[in-house]
């Protein structure tokens, strides 16, 4: 390959980076960012402000069902697109990021581990930054009391882990490493961009997701497998999502 050549493809790699990430993560961290700042702007403390994740799209319940089913769907189009760059290029991605099925147990075991490691200790940072003040008060879930709402919230988490783990994990790191970067630069870059599209929740989700960001990168760069990562989101998004929903309502306001 001639030096022209490289740089070119070096060029065009980083230019498709910031395409997928704009169509993706990127674009809901500066969608976050914006919200942080109306949030800190609008005249009150961020600890009395909500943050509402899983909202119902329409009253009519077959008409919120559809938009939320839409919604999930669309929202993994940029995973089959950044699968797809890494095939075209014949990087194999279902290899290179781990996303076979032949090793169930170290896939179940670690992701259950990695979820209980991260999700007890992140309960207690939730508590601390809404003590602080720096954290708005999280709504993991909002949906309708219908036979549908369980089913979704699942689906939804399944959605979150697969969208964030294969894109901030799987293909960026393994397009930074092509690119020659250090593995500090590389676990910072998606630790920082995990961290920033929470930041819609307050400071304290940013802090708690950048160093699960550090924890995720680490673990896929030792391992090279993002499906234990994609069971640990999914377990500790289901517990959040679901828990809410099921949890009578005088415990939350106790809690």
């Amino acid at each position: 390959m001639t030096l022209d050549r490289e740089v070119g493809s070096r060029r065009e790699v980083s230019i498709e980076i910031v395409i997928v990430l704009l169509l993706s993560l990127g674009q809901s961290a500066v969608y976050a960012v914006v919200s942080l700042i109306a949030k800190l702007t609008a005249g009150k403390p961020l600890a009395q402000q909500a943050a509402v994740l899983n909202q119902s799209q329409s009253p009519r319940p077959y008409l919120d069902l559809t938009y939320q089913l839409l919604g999930i769907f669309f929202s993994l189009v940029p995973v089959a697109l950044a699968l797809y760059l890494l095939a075209r290029d014949r990087l194999e991605p279902r290899r290179r990021l781990g996303l076979t099925a032949g090793r169930p147990g170290f896939d179940l075991g670690w992701g259950t581990l990695l979820a209980a490691g991260i999700g007890i200790p992140g309960l207690l940072l939730v508590y601390v930054a809404r003590l602080l003040g720096i954290s708005a008060d999280i709504v993991p879930a909002a949906l309708q009391s219908v036979w549908w709402a369980i089913p979704v919230l699942i689906l939804s988490a399944i959605e979150n882990a697969v969208l964030e783990e294969v894109i901030v994990v799987g293909y960026l790191i393994t397009r930074l490493r092509g690119l020659g970067r250090s593995p500090a630069v590389i676990v910072a870059c998606s630790a920082v961009l995990r961290g920033s599209y929470h930041l819609y929740q307050g400071f304290g989700a940013f802090v708690g997701n950048a160093i699960m960001g550090v924890i995720f990168a680490l673990f896929f760069m030792k391992t090279k497998r993002v499906m234990p990562l994609i069971v640990a989101h999914t377990i500790l998004d289901t517990a959040a999502f679901v828990g809410y929903t099921l949890v009578p309502h005088q415990w939350l306001t106790w809690l």
